[in-house]
């Protein structure tokens, strides 16, 4: 994707460590998430955004195309065999789909209380009630909440099923590029990663940029890497007749 020059730009914007964002991504965009400082993570929610009760789905996501993470040349699958988006650019080359989000119970029993009451815009944020704020944004609550995935973290998984954060994975400048195939509602908290055991509170902030892109081409590596995502496009594409 050639959208760098700043004259394609049609939003930007910074989401600081620890906070939400959220908004359509239409058909025909592309949205590029930036690590600013490196050690960034990124909890993401998706959804049709003319229907939401069609949502990203891990497990299809993962069986479709026989993968455990997501990185260039992958998609992400709703619950009806449809591409909401696809990664087109990622200098990572790992984003987790497993772990989840963070809660108020794990950033307490970690880092102790430290409430909005108390400390104003400095309290410790959980991922799990941010992305519920972004999603009230648009009338839809707890029952709506479904897997996500978190941009720019690593977990590795050992021979007995024990997971370990990798550290220091993402670097300053590193980004991943999403291009929506369908108008997509995406959920964002630039929040903890559940598993990193840093001894303090830590959240990293990222840059979203908003810029045009082309379709699919019939050659583009999202397209050509299985045979499942080839049909995945076509019927994505059935979506708009």
């Amino acid at each position: 994707m050639n959208d760098d020059n700043s004259k394609d730009i049609l939003y930007e914007q910074v989401v600081e460590g620890g906070w939400n964002w959220s908004g359509i991504i239409r058909k025909g965009n592309a949205v590029r998430l930036t690590d600013i400082q490196g050690g960034a993570n990124v909890s993401a929610l998706f959804y049709n955004a003319a229907d939401g009760k069609e949502r990203y789905n891990m497990g299809d996501t993962l069986k479709i195309q026989h993968i455990s993470y997501l990185c260039a040349g992958r998609c992400i699958y709703s619950d009806m065999g449809r591409i909401l988006m696809s990664i087109t650019e990622d200098s990572c080359g790992w984003h987790d789909v497993i772990c989840g989000v963070s809660d108020k119970e794990l950033i307490e029993r970690r880092f102790g209380k430290k409430p909005y009451q108390d400390c104003h815009n400095g309290f410790h944020r959980n991922g799990y009630d941010s992305l519920l704020i972004e999603l009230a944004k648009h009338g839809m609550g707890r029952r709506d909440f479904t897997e996500t995935v978190n941009f720019f973290s690593k977990v590795r998984v050992d021979r007995e099923g024990a997971l370990s954060f990798v550290e220091k994975f993402s670097q300053p400048g590193d980004s991943v590029v999403l291009r929506a195939e369908i108008d997509t509602l995406l959920i964002l908290d630039a929040g903890m990663h559940p598993l990193n055991p840093a001894p303090a509170y830590q959240a990293r902030p990222v840059r979203l940029t908003l810029t045009p892109c082309s379709p699919a081409a019939p050659d583009d590596p999202c397209r050509t890497f299985c045979p499942e995502n080839q049909r995945g496009f076509i019927n994505t594409e059935r979506y708009w007749l």
